[in-house]
């Protein structure tokens, strides 16, 4: 676990709890973890999600792995410290977003299970919902939306998931979903059903 390196800070705590922002909003604040393979439908699941909740008057906000990496994450690479250090980022980044009473989806490969495990940690157990994405490697390559399984079997792109380097799949996900058989809209409505048994989405 990363320790913090300065010594003169001092938390600060607001005049405004997390319940009271969650009674504004007339929803608990709650993370979904997309995880799976490049291809395997994490983005497109989470930003359907993420649309279908607004307009249902859910505040839900997507944190997609390229579009972090394109500012917050811009100087990590995908190294096996980089990944991790991604990751840690991001469940921070999570946990502020959750505080703040928001429906919050996140689309990461996050190929180790350590790291989501601390993302699970740090966000919290109780408002932390792992979406695994089963998505078989052959349906992902077939796909290969971005062209990257043809660069890393040619030997272009190293340390690929999936191909020169592992995925380590969840072992107790709240959800496994396999995009082969079944819309990204029917598992964005499988996701609401979890988030609605949970009581996420109910009115405070």
């Amino acid at each position: 676990m990363t320790q913090i390196k300065a010594t003169n800070i001092t938390r600060h705590e607001g005049h405004v709890t997390r319940e009271a922002r969650e009674k504004l909003l007339k929803q608990k604040g709650a993370l979904i973890w997309f995880t799976g393979l490049s291809g395997s439908g994490k983005s497109t699941i989470a930003f359907t999600l993420e649309h279908v909740l607004v307009e249902r008057g859910h505040l839900s906000y997507c944190l997609d792995g390229d579009n972090i990496r394109f500012g917050l994450n811009k100087n990590l690479g995908f190294s096996a410290a980089d990944r991790t250090e991604n990751i840690r980022r991001i469940a921070e980044v999570g946990k502020l977003f959750v505080d703040a009473g928001i429906v919050t989806c996140t689309s990461f490969i996050s190929p180790y299970r350590a790291d989501r495990d601390n993302a699970r940690q740090v966000i919290g157990p109780d408002c932390f919902i792992e979406v695994y994405m089963n998505t078989p490697i052959e349906v992902c390559e077939t796909r290969d939306p971005k062209g990257l399984y043809k660069k890393a079997r040619a030997g272009e792109l190293k340390g690929f998931t999936g191909v020169d380097d592992p995925y380590e799949a969840p072992l107790k996900p709240e959800l496994t979903i396999d995009a082969t058989s079944i819309s990204p809209q029917e598992a964005t409505l499988t996701v609401i059903g979890l988030l609605e048994k949970r009581g996420f989405l109910t009115g405070l």
